[in-house]
């Protein structure tokens, strides 16, 4: 495998993990990664269960550091986190952020207007497509109301989901939100995610799909990170024996780490 970074990955502080980070660098490791960034959930207001992603950043920030304190060789290990956006939260996620210092920071849409499209409440009465659009128009209103991450995470999040499956899916009937989506992005500077966990979703395709991260740098985008979504040894790297191929694919020959919120630029071997 490639020498590369899997910079978005949970552990056992997210509400949906129970893998401890010393497996979660030893999986990396042995991989054959470069370095890894924990990215653990800080979901405020989610739907039915509002504690589960309710991420204790004392003790989160203190094992990360003790981990980053360990003899490592010549791995390196970054402190992150995926942040689930509404627009309500702008203001709380930036005091978070003041206050830690994170190396990466993932905005994700896990909520809308409501709702994960991880359930099935989502979905009912509505066809595929329109829930698909509504989450696209809630990632834009999330961006226009918060835009202190690095990254937008996983942007068709809602595909893996989609009753009866999500892929294929033709992203073209979303042009126009997804360009100004994409739009608004670059010209704050933001990057986007080739995710890998669409793979493990039996999508086969990342997420998002090739087709976005094409017009993501036709209009001119340059920063984009690599991750599995890992919540388990196991899936750490997961298919990223693709990632050089597709990457080059959609117009990039280097990929994007983050070290104290700034972009690092590592050309693929």
């Amino acid at each position: 495998m490639p020498f590369l970074w899997d910079t978005h990955m949970h552990s056992e502080f997210s509400g949906d993990s129970s893998a401890p980070q010393e497996e979660m660098i030893a999986a990396a490791k042995a991989k054959g990664l470069a370095g890894i960034c924990f990215t653990d959930h800080l979901d405020w207001d989610y739907p039915d269960d509002p504690e589960l992603f309710l991420l204790n950043l004392p003790d989160y920030a203190a094992a990360v550091q003790a981990q980053k304190e360990r003899d490592l060789g010549a791995f390196s290990l970054c402190f992150g986190v995926e942040l689930g956006l509404q627009p309500h939260l702008a203001s709380a996620h930036a005091d978070v952020l003041s206050q830690y210092p994170f190396d990466f920071v993932i905005g994700s849409s896990h909520v809308v207007h409501g709702f994960d499209p991880y359930f099935p409440p989502y979905w009912e009465n509505r066809p595929k497509e329109e829930g698909y659009r509504e989450y696209f128009h809630s990632i834009l209103e999330n961006i226009r109301a918060f835009d202190g991450f690095d990254v937008y995470g996983h942007l068709d999040y809602v595909v893996r989901y989609a009753p009866a499956g999500g892929a294929p899916y033709d992203c073209r009937q979303y042009a126009d939100i997804l360009d100004e989506i994409l739009r608004l992005l670059i010209e704050k500077g933001k990057g986007i995610e080739l995710n890998t966990g669409g793979f493990k979703y039996g999508l086969g395709h990342p997420n998002p799909t090739e087709d976005i991260l094409i017009r993501y740098r036709e209009l001119g985008g340059e920063i984009i990170t690599l991750g599995s979504d890992a919540h388990a040894p196991e899936y750490v790297a997961y298919a990223f024996d693709k990632i050089p191929d597709i990457l080059r694919s959609v117009g990039f020959s280097y990929y994007t780490v983050f070290q104290n919120r700034k972009p690092v630029f590592l050309k693929l071997e």
